[in-house]
């Protein structure tokens, strides 16, 4: 057996939306609830609250009157909050993924959990979960599977969508062997988006930077109106929608590219970047975050596994750029802004594409496939 995510975009009605809004209210507030008990007890004691203590606490706490408006939600839903939290903190202590936060009323997506009981009906476009019962929705594929979770999340723009896990048999997908004839490798830029071994370039369209002085119209206009006001949150909505479509081109974006390389190539070799490192620059992290690279690898990544096809990773310090394709010499002077050179051998680079060819070299070398051009070591 194996997991695939499903997601669609639901149409709740009026009295839906109003329960649906208090479950995700009663979500945020059981996380930021379990969150503060978890530091005030170690601040106090020394000790740490699992998430078992936390949710017989919860179930206490749901019996007194005050707090009777915590059974509108599905118990599991609250306890998937409490979960959640959990996760958050190993996180933080194995990933050093920065402390957990308090969610915000007014900020983010909102999401919340249904571990189980959800239906979906493809013929009238519906989907049930727990309390909910159908819901109206947009599906636009269908599967033949067992529904193992449901998260329900709100966007800043007050649009719901549904996101399904679903249990699907093993598919038997013939692998394809990795031949040098039908390898690729990828080097990814801000330049040009990615440029691939055999020459094709793939332009960056810079959804961003096309949209940033409407952005910083919308922004400037939004922080001008009184506090609390309908058109202060009105004048966010419309910033939010802004940052919502420049998402949905760079997603779209993004799909349609991994679509076209994943039936191209039987192989893929990439680098594997230090994708949260390159952030830290301030000078390009917003072109960085604009690529969306991080959702392209992994895209790219299940589409060539679904196609029975290869998706191979050199290590990030392999001398891609600096290194010649032709005799393996390393040009230990090659600067950022040098965007082509000649090496001694006389053979005239360009940066990107000599790079994308040593990534295909490396990778190769690492299956042991090809040495041929390749004096560098694979990391």
């Amino acid at each position: 057996m194996r997991l695939k995510g499903y997601t669609y975009r639901i149409y709740p009605n009026k009295k839906q939306t109003e329960l649906l809004n208090q479950m995700l209210g009663n979500a945020r507030w059981v996380y930021n609830w379990a969150l503060n008990k978890r530091i005030e007890t170690y601040q106090k004691d020394k000790k740490k609250l699992s998430a078992f203590t936390l949710m017989k606490e919860l179930a206490k706490l749901k019996k007194k009157p005050e707090y009777e408006w915590l059974n509108l939600s599905v118990a599991q839903s609250l306890q998937a909050s409490i979960v959640n939290m959990e996760k958050a903190f190993t996180r933080f202590f194995k990933q050093k993924k920065g402390f957990p936060r308090f969610k915000s009323k007014k900020r983010g997506t909102h999401t919340i959990s249904f571990p189980q009981n959800t239906k979906i009906d493809f013929e009238n476009n519906k989907i049930s979960v727990n309390k909910l019962l159908w819901i109206k929705a947009r599906i636009s594929r269908e599967f033949d599977g067992k529904i193992k979770t449901a998260v329900i999340k709100r966007t800043p723009t007050n649009k719901f969508f549904i996101s399904l896990t679903v249990e699907l048999p093993s598919k038997k997908v013939k692998q394809k062997p990795i031949k040098e004839k039908t390898t690729v490798g990828i080097d990814t830029g801000i330049k040009q988006f990615a440029v691939l071994s055999d020459g094709k370039e793939i332009e960056n369209p810079k959804h961003l930077k096309a949209s940033l002085q409407r952005l910083k119209i919308l922004q400037r206009r939004a922080s001008k109106k009184v506090k609390g006001s309908n058109n202060r949150r009105k004048a966010f909505l419309r910033v939010a929608r802004l940052h919502e479509r420049i998402a949905n081109q760079r997603l779209d974006f993004i799909h349609k590219i991994s679509t076209q390389i994943a039936n191209e190539y039987d192989t893929v070799i990439v680098e594997n970047l230090n994708i949260a490192g390159m952030l830290k620059n301030h000078h390009l992290a917003q072109s960085i975050a604009d690529l969306g690279l991080g959702a392209f690898y992994r895209i790219l990544n299940y589409k060539l596994e679904e196609r029975g096809k290869n998706y191979l990773e050199i290590g990030r310090f392999a001398p891609s750029s600096k290194l010649c394709s032709e005799c393996g010499e390393i040009n230990n002077n090659l600067t950022l802004s040098d965007r082509e050179w000649i090496c001694k051998c006389g053979t005239k680079h360009s940066r990107d594409l000599n790079a994308a060819i040593n990534i295909k070299k490396f990778g190769l070398v690492k299956q042991n496939l090809s040495t041929v051009g390749v004096t560098g070591s694979v990391c």
